[in-house]
Protein backbone atom coordinates (compact mmCIF):
# COMPACT_ATOMS: atom_id res chain seq x y z
CA UNK A 1 0.00 0.00 0.00
CA UNK A 2 2.55 2.19 0.75
CA UNK A 3 4.61 1.59 -2.28
CA UNK A 4 1.10 2.16 -4.33
CA UNK A 5 0.71 5.81 -2.21
CA UNK A 6 4.35 6.31 -2.75
CA UNK A 7 4.10 6.37 -6.62
CA UNK A 8 0.34 7.63 -6.93
CA UNK A 9 2.42 11.15 -4.84
CA UNK A 10 4.61 11.21 -7.76
CA UNK A 11 2.22 10.76 -10.51
CA UNK A 12 -0.31 13.43 -8.75
CA UNK A 13 2.92 16.19 -8.95
CA UNK A 14 3.99 15.60 -12.37
CA UNK A 15 0.18 15.58 -13.79
CA UNK A 16 -0.17 18.81 -11.62
CA UNK A 17 2.63 20.67 -13.19
CA UNK A 18 1.61 23.81 -14.92
CA UNK A 19 1.17 24.11 -18.83
CA UNK A 20 1.55 27.18 -21.52
CA UNK A 21 -1.61 29.01 -21.09
CA UNK A 22 -2.57 28.66 -24.56
CA UNK A 23 -2.42 25.07 -23.99
CA UNK A 24 -4.80 25.14 -21.38
CA UNK A 25 -6.83 27.42 -23.23
CA UNK A 26 -7.17 25.10 -26.04
CA UNK A 27 -7.74 22.04 -23.51
CA UNK A 28 -11.15 23.99 -21.96
CA UNK A 29 -12.03 24.23 -25.28
CA UNK A 30 -11.64 20.53 -25.68
CA UNK A 31 -13.78 19.77 -22.51
CA UNK A 32 -16.83 22.19 -23.56
CA UNK A 33 -17.69 20.50 -26.59
CA UNK A 34 -18.58 18.01 -24.43
CA UNK A 35 -20.89 19.58 -22.12
CA UNK A 36 -21.07 18.02 -18.80
CA UNK A 37 -20.19 14.79 -19.34
CA UNK A 38 -16.15 16.00 -19.62
CA UNK A 39 -14.24 15.19 -16.53
CA UNK A 40 -10.77 16.05 -17.30
CA UNK A 41 -8.25 16.36 -19.84
CA UNK A 42 -4.74 15.28 -20.13
CA UNK A 43 -1.82 16.66 -22.46
CA UNK A 44 1.05 14.34 -23.16
CA UNK A 45 3.34 14.21 -26.36
CA UNK A 46 6.47 15.77 -27.82
CA UNK A 47 4.73 19.10 -27.60
CA UNK A 48 5.01 19.18 -23.71
CA UNK A 49 8.74 19.85 -23.96
CA UNK A 50 7.97 22.76 -26.78
CA UNK A 51 8.67 26.62 -25.83
CA UNK A 52 6.84 27.50 -28.57
CA UNK A 53 3.75 25.62 -29.84
CA UNK A 54 2.47 27.85 -32.93
CA UNK A 55 2.26 25.28 -36.20
CA UNK A 56 2.51 22.32 -34.26
CA UNK A 57 -0.19 19.91 -33.31
CA UNK A 58 -0.68 19.17 -29.83
CA UNK A 59 -2.39 15.74 -27.94
CA UNK A 60 -5.03 15.54 -25.12
CA UNK A 61 -6.73 12.93 -23.97
CA UNK A 62 -10.68 14.32 -23.00
CA UNK A 63 -11.61 11.80 -20.15
CA UNK A 64 -15.32 11.26 -20.24
CA UNK A 65 -17.89 10.23 -17.85
CA UNK A 66 -19.57 7.98 -20.11
CA UNK A 67 -19.95 7.53 -24.00
CA UNK A 68 -23.44 8.17 -24.12
CA UNK A 69 -23.79 11.70 -22.47
CA UNK A 70 -20.84 12.83 -24.14
CA UNK A 71 -21.86 12.46 -27.92
CA UNK A 72 -25.26 13.67 -29.25
CA UNK A 73 -24.94 11.08 -31.96
CA UNK A 74 -25.62 7.32 -30.61
CA UNK A 75 -23.15 6.03 -33.54
CA UNK A 76 -20.04 7.77 -31.75
CA UNK A 77 -20.84 6.73 -28.69
CA UNK A 78 -20.73 3.08 -29.95
CA UNK A 79 -17.68 3.32 -31.96
CA UNK A 80 -15.86 4.86 -28.34
CA UNK A 81 -16.95 1.69 -26.23
CA UNK A 82 -16.24 -0.75 -28.76
CA UNK A 83 -12.84 0.54 -30.47
CA UNK A 84 -11.86 3.44 -27.65
CA UNK A 85 -10.55 5.80 -28.35
CA UNK A 86 -12.61 8.06 -31.07
CA UNK A 87 -10.02 10.84 -31.73
CA UNK A 88 -11.04 14.52 -33.34
CA UNK A 89 -9.13 17.52 -34.24
CA UNK A 90 -9.93 20.84 -32.73
CA UNK A 91 -8.39 24.37 -33.25
CA UNK A 92 -8.73 27.88 -31.49
CA UNK A 93 -6.72 31.08 -30.59
CA UNK A 94 -4.25 29.64 -33.50
CA UNK A 95 -3.22 26.73 -32.33
CA UNK A 96 -4.56 22.99 -33.69
CA UNK A 97 -4.38 19.45 -31.76
CA UNK A 98 -6.16 16.30 -31.70
CA UNK A 99 -7.72 14.51 -28.67
CA UNK A 100 -8.75 10.88 -27.93
CA UNK A 101 -11.88 10.10 -26.02
CA UNK A 102 -11.83 7.54 -23.16
CA UNK A 103 -14.44 7.58 -20.35
CA UNK A 104 -12.74 7.16 -16.60
CA UNK A 105 -13.57 3.52 -16.84
CA UNK A 106 -11.75 2.85 -19.71
CA UNK A 107 -8.57 4.98 -18.77
CA UNK A 108 -8.54 2.73 -15.27
CA UNK A 109 -8.55 -0.32 -17.25
CA UNK A 110 -6.60 0.42 -19.77
CA UNK A 111 -3.85 1.63 -17.74
CA UNK A 112 -4.36 -0.96 -15.74
CA UNK A 113 -2.89 -5.26 -16.18
CA UNK A 114 -5.60 -6.62 -17.54
CA UNK A 115 -5.27 -5.21 -20.84
CA UNK A 116 -3.06 -6.64 -23.95
CA UNK A 117 -3.56 -2.89 -25.42
CA UNK A 118 -0.41 -1.21 -24.35
CA UNK A 119 -1.54 1.74 -26.64
CA UNK A 120 -2.89 3.99 -23.36
CA UNK A 121 -0.15 2.10 -20.59
CA UNK A 122 2.56 3.23 -22.80
CA UNK A 123 2.03 6.43 -23.47
CA UNK A 124 0.75 7.47 -19.69
CA UNK A 125 3.71 5.43 -18.56
CA UNK A 126 5.37 8.66 -19.99
CA UNK A 127 5.19 12.19 -18.46
CA UNK A 128 1.58 13.85 -19.24
CA UNK A 129 -0.27 16.83 -16.87
CA UNK A 130 -3.70 17.67 -16.29
CA UNK A 131 -4.87 20.62 -18.79
CA UNK A 132 -8.35 20.97 -17.08
CA UNK A 133 -10.53 19.11 -14.47
CA UNK A 134 -14.08 19.43 -13.98
CA UNK A 135 -13.36 19.16 -9.88
CA UNK A 136 -11.48 17.37 -7.58
CA UNK A 137 -12.88 14.26 -7.59
CA UNK A 138 -12.48 14.32 -11.66
CA UNK A 139 -8.75 14.62 -10.91
CA UNK A 140 -7.94 12.18 -8.18
CA UNK A 141 -9.70 9.95 -10.13
CA UNK A 142 -7.28 10.35 -13.50
CA UNK A 143 -4.23 10.37 -10.53
CA UNK A 144 -5.27 6.69 -9.60
CA UNK A 145 -6.01 5.62 -13.29
CA UNK A 146 -2.66 7.10 -14.66
CA UNK A 147 -0.19 5.68 -11.42
CA UNK A 148 -1.24 2.01 -13.26
CA UNK A 149 0.56 2.93 -16.20
CA UNK A 150 4.35 2.47 -15.59
CA UNK A 151 3.45 -0.98 -13.04
CA UNK A 152 1.94 -2.37 -15.90
CA UNK A 153 4.75 -1.11 -18.72
CA UNK A 154 8.00 -2.33 -16.74
CA UNK A 155 5.54 -5.76 -15.38
CA UNK A 156 5.07 -6.58 -18.92
CA UNK A 157 8.77 -6.32 -19.93
CA UNK A 158 10.26 -7.84 -17.21
CA UNK A 159 10.23 -11.41 -18.43
CA UNK A 160 12.39 -10.13 -21.15
CA UNK A 161 15.24 -8.33 -19.56
CA UNK A 162 18.13 -10.16 -19.79
CA UNK A 163 19.89 -11.35 -16.71
CA UNK A 164 22.04 -8.94 -15.05
CA UNK A 165 20.83 -6.16 -17.80
CA UNK A 166 20.13 -3.93 -15.22
CA UNK A 167 22.94 -4.06 -12.47
CA UNK A 168 24.79 -1.38 -14.24
CA UNK A 169 22.13 0.12 -15.75
CA UNK A 170 18.58 1.21 -14.43
CA UNK A 171 17.52 2.62 -17.13
CA UNK A 172 17.73 -0.46 -19.04
CA UNK A 173 13.99 -1.57 -18.48
CA UNK A 174 12.35 1.21 -19.53
CA UNK A 175 14.52 1.09 -22.69
CA UNK A 176 13.61 -2.35 -23.42
CA UNK A 177 9.65 -1.36 -22.50
CA UNK A 178 9.79 1.11 -24.85
CA UNK A 179 10.64 -0.84 -27.56
CA UNK A 180 8.53 -3.65 -26.84
CA UNK A 181 5.67 -1.38 -27.20
CA UNK A 182 6.48 1.06 -30.22
CA UNK A 183 6.59 -2.97 -31.92
CA UNK A 184 2.98 -2.93 -30.87
CA UNK A 185 1.77 -0.20 -33.28
CA UNK A 186 2.53 1.10 -36.53
CA UNK A 187 4.72 4.21 -35.90
CA UNK A 188 6.71 6.61 -37.81
CA UNK A 189 9.45 7.62 -35.45
CA UNK A 190 13.17 6.29 -36.09
CA UNK A 191 14.38 3.53 -34.47
CA UNK A 192 15.88 5.24 -31.34
CA UNK A 193 13.27 7.26 -30.58
CA UNK A 194 12.18 4.39 -27.44
CA UNK A 195 15.81 4.87 -26.29
CA UNK A 196 15.46 8.35 -26.76
CA UNK A 197 12.31 8.90 -24.54
CA UNK A 198 14.00 7.76 -21.67
CA UNK A 199 17.18 9.55 -22.47
CA UNK A 200 15.42 13.04 -22.90
CA UNK A 201 15.21 13.06 -19.48
CA UNK A 202 16.89 9.96 -16.98
CA UNK A 203 16.16 11.48 -13.30
CA UNK A 204 12.25 11.58 -14.14
CA UNK A 205 12.35 7.56 -15.17
CA UNK A 206 14.98 6.43 -12.27
CA UNK A 207 12.38 8.17 -10.02
CA UNK A 208 9.31 6.34 -11.43
CA UNK A 209 10.89 3.15 -12.10
CA UNK A 210 12.25 3.15 -8.62
CA UNK A 211 8.59 3.68 -7.43
CA UNK A 212 6.92 1.91 -9.75
CA UNK A 213 9.48 -1.40 -10.03
CA UNK A 214 8.29 -3.20 -6.69
CA UNK A 215 5.25 -3.17 -7.64
CA UNK A 216 6.11 -4.29 -11.29
CA UNK A 217 7.25 -7.46 -9.61
CA UNK A 218 4.44 -8.03 -7.68
CA UNK A 219 2.28 -8.00 -10.93
CA UNK A 220 5.15 -10.23 -12.29
CA UNK A 221 4.78 -12.75 -9.36
CA UNK A 222 3.75 -15.64 -11.48
CA UNK A 223 5.83 -14.42 -13.82
CA UNK A 224 6.24 -16.08 -17.31
CA UNK A 225 9.28 -18.06 -18.58
CA UNK A 226 11.06 -16.08 -21.17
CA UNK A 227 9.92 -18.22 -24.38
CA UNK A 228 6.08 -17.83 -23.24
CA UNK A 229 6.87 -14.16 -22.53
CA UNK A 230 8.32 -13.50 -25.74
CA UNK A 231 5.01 -15.27 -28.03
CA UNK A 232 2.97 -13.21 -26.15
CA UNK A 233 4.77 -9.66 -27.15
CA UNK A 234 4.85 -11.08 -30.71
CA UNK A 235 0.62 -11.35 -30.05
CA UNK A 236 0.57 -7.95 -28.84
CA UNK A 237 2.72 -6.40 -31.37
CA UNK A 238 0.52 -8.37 -34.10
CA UNK A 239 -2.90 -7.16 -32.79
CA UNK A 240 -1.76 -3.64 -31.73
CA UNK A 241 -0.65 -3.03 -35.15
CA UNK A 242 -4.23 -4.47 -36.59
CA UNK A 243 -5.94 -1.99 -33.99
CA UNK A 244 -4.08 0.67 -35.54
CA UNK A 245 -5.77 0.12 -38.93
CA UNK A 246 -8.87 -0.57 -37.56
CA UNK A 247 -8.19 3.14 -35.40
CA UNK A 248 -7.33 4.80 -38.42
CA UNK A 249 -10.40 3.30 -40.51
CA UNK A 250 -12.40 4.65 -37.39
CA UNK A 251 -10.80 8.04 -37.57
CA UNK A 252 -11.96 8.43 -41.63
CA UNK A 253 -15.40 9.11 -39.99
CA UNK A 254 -14.35 11.20 -37.16
CA UNK A 255 -11.29 13.30 -38.13
CA UNK A 256 -11.31 15.56 -40.93
CA UNK A 257 -7.89 16.32 -42.14
CA UNK A 258 -6.30 13.12 -40.57
CA UNK A 259 -4.81 11.52 -43.73
CA UNK A 260 -2.84 15.43 -43.83
CA UNK A 261 -2.14 14.98 -40.04
CA UNK A 262 -0.92 11.30 -40.64
CA UNK A 263 1.53 12.79 -43.52
CA UNK A 264 2.61 15.32 -41.75
CA UNK A 265 4.04 13.12 -38.23
CA UNK A 266 5.67 10.71 -40.87
CA UNK A 267 7.25 13.87 -42.62
CA UNK A 268 8.38 14.98 -39.44
CA UNK A 269 9.75 11.74 -37.50
CA UNK A 270 10.93 9.78 -40.61
CA UNK A 271 12.16 12.30 -42.92
CA UNK A 272 10.20 11.66 -45.43
CA UNK A 273 8.50 13.82 -48.02
CA UNK A 274 4.67 12.45 -48.37
CA UNK A 275 2.23 14.58 -50.46
CA UNK A 276 -1.27 13.57 -50.37
CA UNK A 277 -3.41 13.94 -53.72
CA UNK A 278 -6.83 14.91 -53.97
CA UNK A 279 -8.34 11.77 -54.29
CA UNK A 280 -6.94 10.34 -50.85
CA UNK A 281 -8.57 13.22 -49.49
CA UNK A 282 -11.74 12.33 -50.69
CA UNK A 283 -11.46 8.76 -50.01
CA UNK A 284 -9.12 9.17 -47.05
CA UNK A 285 -9.95 5.15 -45.88
CA UNK A 286 -8.65 4.32 -49.66
CA UNK A 287 -6.09 6.36 -49.28
CA UNK A 288 -4.55 5.63 -46.11
CA UNK A 289 -4.78 1.46 -47.35
CA UNK A 290 -3.02 2.12 -50.65
CA UNK A 291 -0.28 4.76 -49.08
CA UNK A 292 0.61 2.42 -46.44
CA UNK A 293 2.20 -0.32 -48.30
CA UNK A 294 4.76 1.83 -49.56
CA UNK A 295 5.47 3.26 -46.41
CA UNK A 296 6.21 -0.25 -45.11
CA UNK A 297 8.44 -1.31 -48.02
CA UNK A 298 10.33 2.27 -47.19
CA UNK A 299 10.62 1.57 -43.58
CA UNK A 300 9.21 4.83 -43.44
CA UNK A 301 6.45 3.08 -40.90
CA UNK A 302 6.79 -0.43 -38.87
Amino acid sequence: MARAEGLAALVAAELDLPIQPAAARLAAAVAARHGAAARAVLFYGSCLREARLDGLMLDFYLIVSDYRAAYRQGWEARANRLLPPNVYPIEADGLAAKYAVLSEADLARLCGPDTDNPSVWARFAQPARIAWAADGEARDAVVRAVAGAAPTLLARALPLLPAGAGADDDLALWRLAFTLTYGAELRAERAARPSGIVDADPDRYRRFGAAALPIARQQAAARMETRRAARRWRRTQRRGKLLTLARLAKASATFAGGLDYLAWKINRHAGTRIAITPWQRRWPLLGALTLLPRLLARGSVR
